[in-house]
């Protein structure tokens, strides 16, 4: 249990990381949303083959190919569009409504339509500790991007988009949790395949290639193909087995403060008092969402359900 909570912190840390990334492409280098997206799961697909391929060598045989439940592909490519969807739709809602509004709505819609669907589709029960944990992590992410700032060109077409965001974010979660249990870096290493085809038109359509420092951008398109993609996605497919999808879910709003802290540190942003204290709110959900969760785990067992990609 407590393997599956290190797993999804470290991936929302490592998607934290992503949107700086992101943010210097667009000014830098002049590509857009849905660009980035699409290089994104074509490098993360490329590195997560490459580790597959020296794990094979590694072992010096060939793995055991694992059986193919019916209805395992529709869930493959449902999985790859959804991801597709969601990060496409958030970065895009960061152009128009700007990023405290986009990740507050993103992040903020997504525990409670997850802790919805979860109860309704998997039958996972919050119980009030949970539930304060989720209630708890909202009110943080209010206070977060309250003290935000900035602001968008079309604010109210940025919250649509960052809703959109919210549902395909809820969607893969709830899916990749409810599968059958398999290898997750097979999972995302499928996921990648199916959302860079589903990109592929529209990253063509807005402007494939970068301008500029060509090799600056290669380097930022690599890091957040292997570390907030490649690395981070097999982390949280691999945690979602662990866990109930509703904590990981809370925990995974560790990002928003791994943003903000490198907004401070490395983009020269400044954090008012409220946002700082939104930051610890947060960050109490997580630790409240981890008691909860090892009282869940020492009553129910947790049965593995991961997706399977390959």
């Amino acid at each position: 249990m407590y393997r599956g909570l290190v797993y999804v912190f470290i991936a929302a840390t490592a998607w934290g990381t992503g949107g700086a990334a992101a943010a210097l492409l667009y000014r830098d280098n002049g590509l857009g949303p849905v660009a980035v997206s699409f290089w994104r799961f074509v490098l993360g697909a490329a590195a997560l083959a490459g580790a597959l391929a020296a794990a094979r060598l590694t072992a010096g045989r060939r793995p055991a190919r694992l059986a193919r439940p019916a209805g395992r592909r529709w869930t493959l490519v449902v999985t790859g569009a959804g991801l597709a969807v969601y990060q496409t739709a958030y970065f895009a809602a960061v152009e128009q409504a700007g990023l405290a509004v986009a990740t507050v709505v993103t992040l903020g819609a997504g525990p409670a339509l997850i802790a919805a669907g979860g109860r309704l589709l998997l039958d996972e029960r919050l119980g009030r500790g949970g539930a304060a944990a989720v209630a708890l992590a909202l009110a943080g992410l209010a206070l977060l991007g309250a003290d935000g700032g900035g602001g968008g060109p079309r604010p109210l077409l940025g919250i649509a988009l960052a809703l959109l965001s919210a549902a395909g974010y809820a969607a893969v979660t709830l899916l990749t949790r409810g599968a059958p249990a398999g290898d997750p870096a097979r999972t995302a290493l499928s996921g990648f395949a199916v959302g860079a085809v589903c990109l592929l038109g529209p990253a063509v359509a807005e402007g494939l290639w970068p301008a500029g420092d060509l090799r600056a951008a290669a380097g930022w398109l690599a890091y957040l193909g292997v570390v907030p993609t490649a690395l981070a996605y097999g982390l949280f497919f691999a945690g979602l087995a662990r866990i109930r999808a509703t904590t990981a879910s809370v925990v995974a709003l560790v990002e928003p403060v791994t943003a903000a802290l490198i907004g401070v540190l490395a983009l020269g942003e400044r954090l008012g008092a409220v946002a700082l204290l939104g930051m610890a709110v947060l960050l109490a959900a997580v630790a409240a969402l981890a008691v909860a969760e090892r009282r869940t785990a020492t009553s129910t067992p947790v049965r593995s359900r991961v997706t399977v990609g390959g």
